[in-house]
């Protein structure tokens, strides 16, 4: 074979590698595949609308009669920090019917542009699996409570939805993921449950950290499995807290890690370590999203706030963004961008119009 053919194949298989990597497990920065999670394209060069700073990352999209087009999607920082808060202010529709050289701006007032409430087609799932192995139950228990409490009360919404779902779980030297409280969308709920804890709960003073890990794992999968049902889109996280290492010895690192590595890419894993006793190297690579550490008990409860503003804004940083379209037949161009600041991002898809009329609100 020629030597300049290999060397342009071997660039190619590099740019074919890059193209089909993720900087982050939940968002799908390669667009154009149309797999995982997150759909569209690269939005066309006639709109010169410039390098993306967010990423818009399309999970589901429809239409509904007479001309209403809903699109389902994440908004995130290059870096893949989720984006929430965002109003349909902040969005701008562009179209391109059969006739357009280029896209056409809709008017997000004339169109009836809004953000709606995604509760009709998607589930976010929080798992809090809490270390009460003997020396959580014996120094620090009463700040793992509060600090327990104060995740919840972040994490889950002000006024209960069933699209947002918590449950809670624990572990200590048993090869058993005890629960402490099943799967519910009512924050009071988990809160009293969490003031039932005390130092008689374990019988077993050893730490199953990686069996812990790998059965939360399952979970998080299950629940997964189960919202996205019926055409539903579904995310889940799995937040893990210890204050040690692995004692039990029942399951290895690698097998640990390889769970989390190999999960579904919508779920989450959050881990948040207490104290001198921790790896710190392992919980990171487990909190493959994201991990903290508190150096004492009195830090705990800032540590576990940092991590539930992250899990919060991943679930906010979903959009059900609706707009009623001018078009009235066959496939269209539909390009959505987004500006936050001094940032803008956008994505292209396209969207079938046959059987559209007026009369959309």
């Amino acid at each position: 074979m020629n030597p300049s053919f290999k060397l342009i194949l071997f660039f190619l298989s590099i740019a074919l590698f890059v193209s089909c990597g993720n900087a982050d497990d939940d968002v799908n920065y390669a667009l154009n595949t149309g797999d995982g999670f997150g759909e569209g394209q690269s939005v066309d060069k006639c709109l010169d609308l410039g390098e993306n700073d967010l990423i818009l990352s399309i999970q589901d999209q429809y239409t509904t009669d007479p001309g209403k087009v809903s699109i389902f999607f994440k908004v995130s920082n290059s870096d893949g920090t989720p984006v929430s808060g965002l109003t349909a202010d902040q969005f701008t529709i562009y179209e391109q019917g059969r006739n357009d050289d280029c896209f056409n701006t809709i008017s997000t007032s004339e169109s009836n542009a809004r953000i709606s409430p995604n509760e009709q087609i998607f589930s976010s799932n929080t798992l809090l699996i809490l270390d009460l192995s003997g020396s959580v139950l014996e120094t620090s228990l009463e700040e793992l409570k509060t600090a327990s409490t104060s995740f919840v009360n972040t994490v889950m919404p002000e006024t209960t939805q069933e699209s947002y779902k918590m449950a809670i779980y624990w572990f200590d030297g048993e090869d058993v993921l005890h629960e402490l409280n099943p799967l519910t969308s009512e924050k009071s709920e988990l809160t009293q449950a969490i003031a039932t804890i005390d130092a008689d709960i374990s019988s077993d003073a050893s730490t199953d950290l990686y069996g812990a890990v790998i059965k939360a794992t399952d979970k998080a999968t299950e629940l997964l499995n189960e919202s996205t049902q019926d055409e539903r889109i579904g995310a889940a996280s799995v937040v893990i807290f210890t204050d040690g290492t692995d004692q039990a010895s029942r399951y290895s690192k690698d097998a640990a890690q390889e769970k989390v590595d190999t999960a579904d890419p919508n779920i989450s894993f959050f881990t948040i370590g207490l104290g001198g006793e921790i790896d710190t190297a392992v919980l990171t690579a487990l909190g493959k999203t994201s991990s903290e550490f508190a150096a004492n008990k009195d830090d705990l409860e800032d540590t576990f706030n940092r991590i539930s503003d992250l899990v919060s804004e991943r679930a906010s940083s979903f959009y059900l963004f609706e707009y009623c379209s001018p078009k009235r037949s066959g496939d269209n161009n539909l390009a959505i961008q987004v500006t936050e600041g001094s940032l803008q991002g956008a994505v292209q898809t396209k969207f079938n119009a046959d059987g559209f009329t007026g009369g959309c609100e």
